[in-house]
Formats: structure tokens, C-alpha cells, sequence
């Protein structure tokens, strides 16, 4: 998300827009670098669905999630799936809910740690559903999505664009969609709530802030321009063909979704007592 946009801003201003990825910590290490940053709108930061989670993860953090940034904008959300290996005979969201009802820990997952993206929408999954799963933790997507492709895991939940690859290859099978719609990629998939699963929700999102105190106009003039990037056919494209669905709107918009964000996570984190590795 950070280099498609940077490259589109750079013609658009026609001046160079570094990239500066800072690894590690769960994103912390990236967030404290842009919270400490002078407040000049020269220095943005892509946060994802970590940074809803991480207040609630952590003891302590060394920046205050909710007074440390202003929102800029949302750029985009990458539905969540409910997948399983090919040979599953887990066809449809009702044949889990069933062999999970019948029995807790009957089923495992594959999650990519605790905390995750996918352990926390599975947690969700399990608090909504009132059922019980095991957890396996991997150190990310690609490795727990080799496992289920090869029939040592029974479930996980991720994001689409990293599961897209598996399931093109036919060695995994999409059970459900946690979205609103389906998805255009594969319009025969049902959400997890046309599949008995009311209102279940989760997306890996991507959006942009700044460090709290950059001048209002210049916040205005940031989502003007990254409002302008998401617009744009070029990009419109790549993130159709990676299964992201573009968004957009208002700083005030971005914030009232981050807000509700933080509000899940911090009842799902807090439930179930859980911890960041």
C-alpha cells in the first residue's frame, strides 16, 4: 500500500516519496518512528489492523494510539476468509459450526501468532458462534497456509489477497467470506453471514495517518490528494486483481472506523485474555 501510493503521489507532486519500511514489534517500532516525527505533514504512516489491536495486546506501548496521530484517510479492506484444505470434509460453514458445537477443540487453526490478525478474527469467530477451537501459531500467512494446503490444519481465517494464491492453485478451499458482499473474484463463495453466521465481520485493512498537531489544511490537502490516488483506474485495477476493495472519504470517516475498530478488539482481546508474543 505504501509504495503504490508513493509512486502515484510522486507524479502527482511531482517530487520523490520515500518508503521507509521499519519492521518488527508488531508494527510498534514503524508507529513510534511517525509518532515522534515533526507535525509537518512530511511524514506519513500506513497503519493496518494492528493498530486497533495493539492497545489492547500490549502493557504498554510506547505512543498513545488514540491522541499520537491524526487520521488522513481510509485506503482499503481485504475481506477475510474461512478456508480449508481441498480434501476437507468441511464443505460449508454449517459442517463446522456443527463438528465445533458437538465438540470444543475438535477443530484446529492455523493463526500466525497470538494477537494476529487471524487468531483475533477467529476468536471473534468463536465468541459470536459460541464455540471452541484450537489454536496452532505460525510465524505468518505463507507458512500456515502450506500446513492447511497439505491437510495439518483444519481452518484459518486470512486475509484474501493472501489466500488468493492457494486457492487458485486448488489446494485450498474457500468456505466462507467475512464481508458484507461477496467478492467479485469468486462470486460463488457466500459471506459468513448469508452462512448462518449473522453480521460477522473482519477485514485487514490499510489506511494512512499523521503524527497529531499537522496544520488541519494541510490534513485536508493529504486526503484530497491520496482520495485522488485511490481514484485512480491504474490503481483501481491492482487492487481489484489482489482482492482489495478500495475506499476512501474523510479524515472524519477514517476515524470513526478506527474507533469502532478499537471498540471490537479491545472486547475480543479483553474476553479472552489475550496476549501479544
Amino acid at each position: 500500500m505504501g509504495r503504490l501510493a508513493a509512486n502515484q503521489l510522486s507524479k502527482l507532486w511531482k517530487q520523490p516519496v520515500v518508503v521507509d519500511n521499519k519492521p518488527g514489534g508488531g508494527t510498534v517500532i514503524g508507529t513510534q518512528a511517525v509518532a515522534t516525527a515533526a507535525p509537518d505533514g512530511y511524514t506519513l504512516l500506513v497503519i493496518q489492523f494492528p493498530f486497533a489491536a495493539n492497545p489492547w495486546l500490549y502493557k504498554s506501548l510506547p505512543y498513545d494510539s488514540e491522541k499520537a496521530f491524526a487520521p488522513v484517510v481510509l485506503a482499503g479492506r481485504s475481506p477475510m476468509l474461512l478456508v480449508t484444505n481441498a480434501r476437507s470434509q468441511l464443505k460449508t460453514l454449517g459442517d463446522v459450526l456443527s463438528k465445533a458445537r458437538a465438540r470444543p477443540d475438535a477443530l484446529n487453526y492455523g493463526s500466525s501468532g497470538a494477537g494476529s490478525s487471524n487468531h483475533l478474527a477467529m476468536a471473534y469467530f468463536e465468541e459470536m458462534a459460541g464455540v471452541q477451537l484450537m489454536q496452532v501459531p505460525y510465524k505468518g500467512s505463507t507458512p500456515l497456509l502450506t500446513d492447511l494446503a497439505g491437510g495439518q490444519l483444519d481452518l484459518a481465517f486470512d486475509a484474501l489477497p493472501h489466500v488468493l494464491p492457494f486457492i487458485q492453485s486448488g489446494k485450498v478451499r474457500p468456505i466462507a467470506i467475512a464481508n458484507a458482499k461477496r467478492s467479485p473474484l469468486m462470486p460463488e463463495i457466500p459471506t459468513v453471514s448469508e452462512a448462518g453466521l449473522r453480521n460477522y465481520e473482519v477485514s485487514s485493512w490499510h489506511g494512512f495517518v499523521v503524527p497529531s498537531g499537522v496544520p488541519a489544511e494541510v490534513v485536508e490537502r493529504l486526503n484530497r490528494d491520496l482520495n485522488t490516488v485511490l481514484a485512480m483506474p491504474e490503481v483501481q485495477r491492482i487492487f481489484e486483481q489482489q482482492g482489495v476493495v478500495p475506499d476512501g472519504g474523510s479524515p472524519a470517516q477514517f476515524k470513526a472506523f478506527i474507533d469502532a475498530q478499537m471498540a471490537l478488539w479491545k472486547k475480543i482481546v479483553v474476553q479472552g485474555r489475550i496476549t501479544a508474543e
